[in-house]
């Protein structure tokens, strides 16, 4: 039930955390949109590295990476992957 109600989050927000991918914790085969942002919020280039760990493990499943970035001062950083 508990993956269940964090793939409804990740289909409201179209966002994963980067560890939820890394730590197996989410199946994203039932998600039904084309692009799909992963984000990682770390003090650290471990944000980077996280988020683009996590786009290749996704590779796998069929998705592609589109670009990665950081955003402001924030340290968070997204990649976006297409289906396809």
């Amino acid at each position: 039930m508990a993956a269940r109600a964090s793939l409804d989050r990740i289909v409201r927000s179209r966002t994963v955390p980067a560890h939820a991918i890394l730590g197996n914790e989410v199946d994203l085969r039932a998600y039904p949109y084309r692009l799909l942002l992963v984000v990682a919020h770390a003090a650290s280039a471990d944000a980077v590295t996280q988020t683009v760990a996590a786009a290749e493990v996704l590779e796998a499943y069929g998705r592609k990476l589109v670009t990665v970035s950081e955003f402001g001062a924030s340290r968070v950083v997204y990649a976006i992957l297409r289906r396809g």
